[in-house]
């Protein structure tokens, strides 16, 4: 846009140069070849065809002196190219032809080359300034959403650390309450029941055992409260991550995309089954890959192991342990599919609870 408002710019010189110096009957001649050699330059912008284009015009002008008004406006466009001494070519019609015009014209002409060279050297610096902008925008803006990734993946890895970090504390709590004040409950509990076998007062005995009676509740509390932080502290993430880090018989691909706290029973199923799969696996395959893929639907949870063994010998109603991964998942609703298709797979769906 910016070579064409220079390009309008020094046409209207050049016109007002040629009216003012040329007055016949084919004044518009020239003033059309002018337009058609300048545009074809300018649509065919591939450096020898535009110098092409210069030099027949260079060679136009030997034929008709009158079209030099113009030629500050073909000189534009192979000024500051591959092509730029070029424009040096236009000096020879200038020499023989100047002559013919008048003396204002001869004067003007170079001044108007001159002109065309700074609008040229001006708006290729806007458009290297602008080129220049809009990579540094596409930068900022690639930068910007890489940084939104990094961030990302930090607020991820902060959140699962910090949910790590509070899971080990409540097993911590969880421990320390029951290697503590389980066992002093625990001791007073046998002191108290020494002492009931040989008091031999009753109303000591009575009162005895309603310290006994106390503690035991207090212990029940104690242990049920132990319990319950220790089910709120497992992680089936975690926990199948530690398995797999254990698991030295083969690579392991974890895929885990479940958003819910599981449930207790199924947290414990979920554990169980994967840990006698990955036994069956060191025991009876020859396998070198294993999937292990947990994921959450709408309606229902999914657990699928895979591995990529070539032994295809399989029977229900064989070992203890495919009928203890049926019998846990069973209790809990769901079914449980075998294959040996590509490898031995346990397909395992259960319902969630309404």
């Amino acid at each position: 846009m910016n070579k064409l408002i220079d390009k309008l710019i020094i046409f209207v010189f050049c016109l007002a140069l040629y009216l003012t110096t040329v007055a016949n009957a084919y004044v518009i001649v020239m003033v059309l070849a002018a337009i058609i050699f300048s545009a074809a330059s300018s649509y065919l912008d591939e450096g020898r065809i535009t110098a092409g284009i210069f030099i027949a015009y260079v060679i136009f002008c030997f034929f008709e002196p009158v079209s030099l008004a113009f030629l500050p406006l073909l000189c534009y466009d192979v000024l500051i190219s591959s092509y730029k001494w070029l424009w040096l070519l236009a000096l020879l019609p200038l020499i023989t032809g100047l002559n013919l015009l008048s003396g204002t014209a001869s004067v003007l002409i170079p001044i108007f080359i001159v002109v065309a060279y700074f609008l040229k050297k001006r708006t290729l610096s806007l458009e290297t300034m602008k080129k220049d902008y809009f990579m540094l925008r596409d930068q900022a803006k690639e930068t910007a959403l890489q940084m939104e990734k990094k961030t990302q993946v930090l607020m991820e890895k902060l959140d699962y650390e910090l949910n790590l970090a509070t899971l080990k504390e409540r097993n911590r709590i969880a421990r320390d309450i029951h290697d503590t004040v389980g066992h002093m409950l625990s001791r007073c509990i046998l002191q108290t029941g020494a002492l009931l076998v040989v008091s031999k007062d009753e109303q000591i005995k009575a009162g005895l055992g309603s310290i006994t009676e106390t503690l035991s509740e207090a212990m029940n509390s104690i242990r049920d409260s132990v319990h319950d932080l220790h089910d709120e502290a497992l992680d089936v993430q975690v926990e199948l991550q530690t398995l797999i880090n254990n698991f030295k018989f083969c690579p392991v691909k974890f895929d885990y995309d479940v958003e819910t706290n599981l449930e207790n029973d199924l947290k414990y199923c979920v554990i169980a089954v994967v840990k006698e799969a990955f036994s069956n696996i060191i025991k009876h395959s020859d396998a070198t890959c294993v999937s292990l893929t947990v994921r959450e639907h709408p309606g229902l949870y999914q657990l699928v192991i895979q591995d990529n063994g070539t032994k295809k010998v399989y029977s229900d109603d064989r070992g203890m342990g495919l009928k203890n991964i049926s019998d846990r998942v069973t209790a809990l609703n769901g079914n449980v599919h075998i294959s040996t298709d590509k490898g031995f797979r346990i397909f395992i769906s259960v319902p969630k609870n309404k």
